[in-house]
């Protein structure tokens, strides 16, 4: 296995940043679209509330406000709804 020069990586980053910031480069990015409803996921999952709010790591109220419109996941929940959707298997061995 290299050894990698996280220090040189470093740098190269920073080059880059700034060749953007100047208009010479062209960054990679990529665009995420929003998780299917939660209550679309958990019911492909056929999960209770109770157990996705235990997979997710939120409250059972929490996933009650989620499906009934009061609330929206935000920042972590939002992935987890992701790989929850997109990766189901991983997402129920997270127990």
């Amino acid at each position: 296995m290299s050894k990698r020069d996280i220090g040189q990586e470093i740098l190269d980053g920073i080059r880059e940043v700034k060749a953007y910031k100047a208009g010479t480069k062209v960054l990679r990015v990529h665009a995420l679209k929003a998780p299917a409803p939660p209550k679309a996921i958990r019911t492909r999952l056929k999960l209770s509330q109770s157990a996705f709010a235990g997979l997710m790591g939120v409250s059972l109220r929490t996933v009650q406000d989620w499906e009934q419109g009061r609330r929206k996941p935000s920042g972590p929940a939002v992935a987890l709804l992701r790989i929850a959707e997109q990766k189901p298997e991983i997402f129920m061995q997270l127990s």
